[in-house]
């Protein structure tokens, strides 16, 4: 079972205490883009094998939206942050580089 700890609240919660809410740092499109851009942002997505990062919600806890980075394959957590960070954390990053040194990177 995949666990979790919310930054928000500091609980380690299995995955049936939590809402998986898709892909995180996605650039959003809206008002003045591009048909492509907009049609980009509402149905392309990543499907990685290996490191991915994911919006969680905390919905039988504090019901806090938070951000965090796993392995697809292994279900390995790396590690989870605050939704409101607009990129992973270094130590973070580092953690992962460390892990899988073929990594290419979040972006």
């Amino acid at each position: 079972m995949l666990t979790l700890t919310c930054p928000c609240c500091g609980v380690t919660a299995e995955e049936t205490e939590l809402t998986y809410g898709h892909e995180a740092h996605l650039k959003r499109f809206g008002p003045g883009s591009t048909d492509d851009e907009f049609a980009g942002y509402l149905f392309t997505r990543k499907n990685p094998k290996g490191v991915h990062f994911e919006r969680w919600r905390h919905s039988f806890g504090c019901g806090k939206w938070f951000l965090a980075a796993r392995d697809t394959v292994t279900l390995e957590v790396y590690g989870t942050y605050p939704a409101q960070t607009t990129e992973p954390p270094a130590d973070l990053v580092a953690k992962i580089k460390e892990k899988c040194p073929e990594w290419e990177g979040w972006q």
